[in-house]
C-alpha cells in the first residue's frame, strides 16, 4: 500500500485564534490539492506553542477545543493531526488529536516534556505515563486518551511529540513493537545553529530503527518573540529521506509531501531478526476505524521533493543560517508587534551596522510586497531610519561609515548633534554638586551621559514613525556589562544580544566580501570593518577601543563559554585559556579572567533589563529564557583569591 503523506509547517502566533485557524485550514487545503491522505501538523498549532501561563486559562483550553471542532469537517477524506492543550482530571496535557475523515478518533499525550533551556513545559503540562490509556468525555462523546496507536483502515499510526524523539528511551521503540507503520512527530523545535542536523539524524534513524515511515512537522517563523522556528519538515522511510521542506520561508504555511510505501517498511520489519512484536496489546491501547486510503502509484516526482536550497550546502552555513533566521525573526516581530518599520542609532561601528544591515537583508528576502504590508508601510524606503548622533568625541571615520552604509542599504539617514545636550547635563550636575567633572575622576559618568543623551531622540523618532527601536548591544557586552543602560541598550528589541562580538565581526566581513546566496555582498561595509571597535566616548587623544577597555573579543567569548556555559571556576578557566591563548602572559591572563568574573557578577541586573532578544544558539545569556544567575551574589571573591595564588 502506498500513501501520499505530508508534513506542514505553520507560522503561528500565541492566542491568535483567527490567524492560527486560517493557517491550519490553508495547510489542509494545500495538502488536499497535492492529493495528500495523511497530514501531520505542528505541536500545539491551534493555540500556538508560546502561550506560557495562558495555557492554564480555562478559556484558552475551551477555545482550542472549539476550533478543533470547527476544523474537523475540513478533514473529510483525510487523516490529520492537530496540536492543542487538553485538561484531564484537573491536569493539563500537551496532546495531538487525530482526525479521520471528518471525525475525531482520539488524543495522544506527550510523554517527555521539554524543561531545559528556553523550555518551561513542566510549568504548564504533566507528562503522560508510558503504556497508559484512559478515556476522556467531550461534548457527550467518549474518546481514548494517552499512549495510543491508531489502526486507520489497516495502517497503524503512532506519535512521538517533539521532545519524545530527543530522549534516550523514545516512545517509537514501543510503537515499533506494536507494529506501527507510520510515526508522526508534531514539533515546536526552535532554531539553533546546527540543530537541523540533529533533527535529521533522529528522523532518519527513527525510520530505520523502527522500520516505519516518519513524518516530522515543525513551526515556522518568530512565533512568540524570542524563539525563531526554521520550518523544518522531513519525511523519511526505512532509513532514507524521501522529502525535505524549505527552511526559513516567509510563507504562512508550507506543505511537504511524499509517497510512503507501507508494504516496504512492513517487509523490512518482518525480516529483521531483532524485531520482537508485542503480542499482549490491551484493547484500550488501540483505536480502530475504517478508512479508505486512496490509491497512490509511485511515479515521477511523487516519491518526494528535496527542497533544500543551494545555501544549505555552503561552506559558510552558520553565516547563512544566521542571516536567514534574523531576517525572518525581524520580519515577524515587526508585523506581529504592529510596528511600522525600524529605527537604529547608527554609530558607524560593527554592532549598529549589523542591526541596520539585518533589516536590509530582511527587506530583500521578504520581498517588496510583504514589506509593503508591514502595518501600512507605503514605500520600502520608509522601513528603516538610521541616525548618527555625534558629540565632540565622535570622529569623521564613524560619521562617514554610518552615512555610507545607510546610503548603500537605502535607509533614511539623519544626523543629530547631541554635544550641547551632554554639555547642559554636565553643567547642571556640576552646578548642584559644586565641583567640575573631570576625566581623571569621573570617567564612567562622563562616558555614560554621552550614551544616554542619544536615547531620547531616537525614541522620539520611533514614536513618530510608529516604528521599532532596535537596541544594538551584543552578547559579549552583555556578559561583562559593557553597555550603558538607557543608552545603547535602549530599544524595544535587542536582536543581536544573543550573538558574540567575534562572530558578528566575522559575519560583517563575510557580508562585505560574499554575502548570502542570491543576495550577494555589501561592499560599503569596508568602512565599518576597517575600524577597531570603539565606543568613542572618551576624548580622541585617549584612543579608546573596546578591546582596550575589556580584553580581546575572541578571548572574552572563550572565557564566557568556559565560565558560564561549562560552569568552570576561575582557576580552571585560567588553565584552559593559558593553553588556548599561549600568546598572552600568565599575569595578563589572570587579570582578564578575574575581570570577567567580577564584571559578570556585578552586571546581572543589566542582563535582566535588556530588551527581548532572539535565541540563536544554546549559549544564550538571556536570564528570562536560558541562563539564570542571581542579581546579588558573592561575586566569586573566594574563587578569585584561589586564582591569585596560582603560579
Amino acid at each position: 500500500m502506498r500513501i501520499k503523506a505530508a508534513s506542514a509547517v505553520l507560522n503561528q502566533t500565541p492566542l491568535d485564534w483567527a490567524g492560527n485557524r486560517a493557517h491550519v485550514s490553508g495547510a489542509i487545503a494545500a495538502a488536499r490539492e497535492q492529493d495528500v491522505s495523511l497530514l501531520c501538523l505542528p505541536e500545539l498549532c491551534l493555540t500556538g506553542y508560546g502561550c506560557e501561563d495562558a495555557f492554564q486559562a480555562p478559556g484558552v483550553q475551551d477555545t482550542a477545543l472549539a476550533i478543533l471542532r470547527e476544523l474537523l469537517p475540513e478533514t473529510g477524506g483525510m487523516v490529520v493531526c492537530f496540536g492543542l492543550p487538553l485538561l484531564f482530571r484537573n491536569a493539563l496535557f500537551n496532546v495531538a488529536a487525530l482526525a479521520v475523515d471528518g471525525r475525531l478518533a482520539g488524543f495522544v499525550a506527550k510523554q517527555n516534556l521539554a524543561g531545559d533551556g528556553l523550555h518551561y513545559e513542566p510549568r504548564w503540562f504533566k507528562p503522560w505515563p508510558e503504556g497508559v490509556t484512559r478515556s476522556v468525555r467531550i461534548d457527550g462523546e467518549t474518546y481514548p486518551l494517552g499512549d495510543l496507536l491508531f489502526d486507520v483502515g489497516g495502517v497503524r499510526i503512532g506519535f512521538e511529540i517533539c521532545e519524545d524523539a530527543w530522549v534516550a528511551s523514545r516512545p517509537g521503540g514501543s510503537l515499533a513493537r506494536r507494529g506501527a507503520d507510520v510515526i508522526l512527530n508534531p514539533s515546536a523545535s526552535h532554531f539553533a545553529f546546527g540543530k537541523h542536523t540533529i533533527r535529521e539524524r533522529f528522523v532518519i534513524e527513527g525510520s530505520r530503527a523502527f522500520n516505519a515511515s516518519y513524518l516530522y512537522a515543525n513551526l515556522l517563523g518568530n512565533e512568540a518573540g524570542r524563539a525563531i522556528y526554521d520550518g523544518d519538515a522531513m519525511i523519511a522511510s526505512a532509513g532514507a529521506v524521501l522529502a525535505r521542506g524549505r527552511r526559513f520561508s516567509f510563507d504562512d504555511y508550507l506543505v511537504t509531501s511524499a509517497v510512503i510505501d507501507v508494504g516496504l517498511t512492513r517487509m523490512k520489519q518482518s525480516r529483521t531478526v531483532s524485531f520482537e512484536p508485542e503480542l499482549h496489546d490491551g484493547g484500550a491501547a488501540f483505536w480502530e476505524g475504517d478508512f479508505e486510503w486512496p490509491g497512490c502509484e509511485r511515479s515521477g516526482a511523487a516519491i518526494g521533493e528535496d527542497a533544500r536550497e543551494p545555501w544549505e550546502h555552503s561552506d559558510h552555513l552558520k553565516a547563512e543560517e544566521f542571516t536567514r533566521a534574523m531576517a525572518l525573526g525581524l520580519f515577524d516581530y515587526c508585523r506581529k508587534s504592529h510596528s511600522r518599520g525600524f529605527v537604529v542609532s547608527l554609530s558607524g561601528g560593527a554592532d549598529s551596522a549589523a542591526c541596520a544591515l539585518l533589516v536590509d537583508v530582511m527587506r530583500r528576502m521578504a520581498g517588496p510586497e510583504r514589506v509593503r504590508v508591514l502595518s501600512g508601510l507605503g514605500e520600502t524606503r520608509d522601513l528603516l531610519t538610521c541616525v548618527y548622533q555625534s558629540t565632540r568625541n565622535s570622529g569623521d571615520v564613524t560619521r562617514s561609515a554610518a552615512r555610507e552604509l545607510a546610503s548603500a542599504i537605502g535607509a533614511t539617514f539623519l544626523e543629530f548633534d547631541v554635544d550641547a545636550l551632554v554639555h547642559d547635563y554636565t553643567a547642571m550636575v556640576e552646578k548642584e554638586i559644586g565641583r567640575k567633572l573631570t576625566w581623571e575622576n569621573d570617567d564612567l559618568a562622563l562616558q555614560n551621559i554621552q550614551a544616554r543623551v542619544r536615547s531620547p531622540g531616537v525614541w522620539m523618532l520611533a514614536n513618530l514613525n510608529g516604528a521599532l527601536l532596535l537596541a544594538t548591544s551584543n552578547r559579549s557586552e552583555a556578559a561583562v556589562g559593557y553597555a550603558t543602560m538607557d543608552g545603547d541598550t535602549s530599544g524595544g528589541l535587542s536582536p543581536i544580544a544573543g550573538i558574540d562580538k567575534a562572530f558578528l565581526r566575522e559575519w560583517l566581513r563575510w557580508m562585505e566580501s560574499t554575502g548570502p546566496h542570491a543576495l550577494g555582498p555589501v561592499p560599503a561595509l569596508k568602512c565599518v570593518n576597517d575600524q577597531q571597535p570603539t565606543a568613542e566616548l572618551r576624548p580622541r587623544e585617549s584612543k579608546q577601543t573596546d578591546e582596550g577597555d575589556l580584553m580581546p573579543y575572541p578571548l572574552l567569548d572563550a572565557i564566557e563559554r568556559a565560565a558560564i556555559r561549562d560552569k568552570k571556576m576561575p582557576v580552571e578557566v585560567f588553565g584552559d585559556m593559558r593553553v588556548r591563548f599561549p600568546e598572552y602572559g600568565a599575569a595578563q591572563m589572570k587579570t582578564w579572567v578575574a575581570r570577567f568574573y567580577r564584571l559578570w557578577s556585578r552586571n546581572q541586573w543589566k542582563r535582566e533589563r535588556y530588551a527581548p532578544s532572539f535565541h540563536l544558539d544554546d549559549e544564550n545569556l538571556d536570564p528570562k529564557t536560558w541562563c539564570r544567575f542571581p542579581i546579588l551574589s558573592g561575586g566569586f571573591e573566594q574563587e578569585l583569591k584561589v586564582l591569585e595564588e596560582v603560579d
